[in-house]
């Protein structure tokens, strides 16, 4: 049996791997294959619209379809239609086919995310999980570092749809090998009674959701404050750029050399992280992760020299692979596998609306206020956010103590 337990993680383990490297190749071929057919920055930008309205789109429903389907084969579905979408992705010449066909695969996508948080919380013993994350949070960190490498070299030998091409493969290397993933649910397609799919039964999952955040409200807290943190990054994110190039007076080669340092600290930091992951508290890694995280913000916004922004950069980048190995533990520790798909998929469309609407008042504030005003109200919001985070984490942990100390003594 723990042969086959870790046969079956390392086998996903690979898979997370090869299609992180292809995700981060696809990202970057298809904003270049957008460009080649168009010659429109705006058709590039739709695409970001496109796939912020997908993924709010699917996550509204999904998870009432991952709770009640076998994880192994909806995993190996989806990356399926991914891969079949991708390549007509890169045979496509229109606008819109490429919007549409983006949309299919963000939706598809938005999907599997919470799935294979649902099976990888089945595969691993409680134990295991904190270290398995930590494997993950390392081979996100080498996606991340390689990934736009290869794309690059692809788009310099080839063109975008050569890479695009090269992302349908990894996919489906990555379906089989989760074909030989463990087969954990008892039927090979349901693991619920399935009615006819409606609104209503969608209506009813949703208060169930609601109904489980009433009862654990500090679990949800959590939850959004990490959510808010991401969203909080992403529109701060937005902006980087353009704060390099305007405000700190980067040339475009020294922003392309602070994203590399971004890029190993994200290695080293992963690297570090899988040393000492099983030595810290999960709510410990988690506050100081995301403190650290904010921390990196705050001095990067306030940089006015090269060197200062790369250490910032270099901070944040570090500091991710702590907080999002704890946020992966603590999810998959306090949430009931059971509804995981709809908890994830339902407060998903809560990040992403929030993702589109303060992303676009950070742009809009740009507008009537300094970048380095509006990125400085981000990170010192982030700070807020994480000592907001850090706090509730410490209360959780003690509550789930005293409780496991009453049980023991009964």
């Amino acid at each position: 049996m723990k042969k086959t337990g870790l046969y079956g993680r390392g086998l996903l383990l690979t898979s997370i791997g090869i299609s992180g490297i292809g995700s981060w190749i696809y990202f970057i071929a298809l904003n270049l294959l957008v460009l080649d057919v168009t010659n429109s920055p705006l058709a590039v930008s739709g695409l970001y619209m496109v796939r912020a309205a997908a993924s709010m789109l699917t996550n509204i429903w999904a998870g009432s379809l991952i709770d009640r389907l076998n994880k192994k084969y909806l995993m190996i579905g989806l990356n399926l239609m991914q891969a079949v979408f991708i390549l007509w992705l890169a045979s496509s010449t229109s606008i819109l086919a490429m919007y549409v066909l983006v949309g299919i695969i963000t939706a598809v996508s938005a999907a599997y995310e919470p799935t294979s948080m649902a099976y990888m919380t089945k595969l691993l013993p409680e134990e295991k999980r904190k270290k398995f994350n930590s494997m993950r949070s390392l081979l996100d960190a080498g996606a991340f570092f390689t990934g736009p490498a290869v794309a690059g070299v692809l788009v310099m030998i080839g063109t975008p749809a050569l890479a695009i091409y090269i992302n349908s493969v990894a996919l489906l290397i990555s379906v089989f090998l989760l074909w030989y993933v463990p087969n954990l649910e008892r039927n090979d397609f349901t693991t619920q009674k399935i009615q006819t799919f409606s609104f209503h039964m969608v209506k009813a999952d949703w208060h169930l959701v609601f109904s489980f955040s009433r009862h654990a409200v500090g679990i949800m807290c959590i939850y959004l404050f990490f959510s808010f943190m991401n969203v909080l990054m992403t529109a701060t994110d937005s902006l980087e750029a353009a704060f390099s190039l305007k405000e700190l007076g980067l040339t475009e080669g020294e922003y392309g050399l602070l994203v590399s340092i971004a890029g190993g600290g994200v290695l080293i930091g992963a690297l570090l992280n899988t040393i000492i992951v099983e030595k810290i508290p999960t709510p410990w890694l988690l506050g100081m992760g995301s403190m650290l995280t904010a921390g990196g913000y705050m001095l990067f916004t306030n940089s006015t020299t090269f060197f200062i922004a790369a250490c910032g950069c270099a901070l944040i980048s570090f500091s991710m692979a702590f907080a999002n190995t704890a946020f992966y533990t603590f999810y998959q520790t306090y949430i009931p596998v059971e509804m995981m798909g709809r908890v994830g998929s339902l407060y998903g469309v809560v990040e992403s609306l929030c993702i589109i609407i303060v992303t676009a008042l950070f742009g809009v504030s740009t507008e009537v206020l300094s970048i380095r005003l509006v990125v400085i109200v981000g990170a010192t919001l982030m700070v807020i956010v994480a000592l907001a985070l850090w706090t509730c984490s410490l209360r959780v942990l003690a509550q789930r103590e005293n409780v496991s100390e009453e049980k023991v003594s009964t």
